[in-house]
């Protein structure tokens, strides 16, 4: 991944900056993971500090200019949403006093096994999108969506990158057990 030489974002947003405390082990798209610095193996730490960068992606591809501020937001929504699921299901985020260096865009989490799904809502699909979820979906969602620009009644569900959607198959049923949708 390279970052915009010029950009103030790039240079604190990189992983190779630090954060003291802490050892970097994995780079996501768009966020970084570091175990506690004094763990003798990574896979033993069992707190992670999660830092959602102001790098951007686009079609599984890192583009080089960050969005200034972005890590910030997507921490912020995450954890508005952590609490305000906080009484229906369990989540990771052990605390948000971090490091000042990444203070505001990370959490110290409880370290989980990672299950690789990524899923995309769409209410509207036109051009080679469309042409590739009609193709991998039978002709479409029963002509929910299935016509260029036209919306999908509950949205467009499918896995996030095709390579995934080939390579595994998910049922509804699987990812949301007891999940009717809006056609039963």
């Amino acid at each position: 991944m390279s970052a915009d030489a010029d950009s103030p974002v790039a240079e604190a947003d990189s992983p190779a900056a630090g954060v003291p405390g802490w050892r970097h082990v994995y780079s996501g798209k768009v966020r970084d993971l570091y175990v506690p610095a004094d763990s003798a193996d990574a896979a033993d730490a069992d707190r992670v500090l999660v830092v959602a960068s102001d790098r951007i992606s686009a079609y599984d591809h890192v583009l080089v200019t960050p969005i200034p501020d972005k890590g910030r937001i997507l921490t912020a929504l995450s954890l508005w949403w952590f609490e305000r699921l906080a009484g229906v299901v369990a989540h990771h985020v052990l605390t948000t006093e971090v490091p000042a260096a990444v203070a505001g865009r990370a959490m110290i989490c409880r370290r989980l096994e990672m299950i690789p799904v990524e899923c995309v809502a769409r209410g509207y699909l036109t051009g080679s999108g469309l042409a590739e979820y009609v193709a991998t979906t039978s002709g479409g969602e029963g002509g929910r969506g299935d016509r260029s620009g036209r919306s999908g009644r509950s949205g467009l569900r499918r896995p996030a990158a095709a390579r995934v959607a080939r390579r595994i198959a998910i049922a509804r049923a699987d990812l949301h057990p007891g999940h009717q949708g809006p056609d039963g």
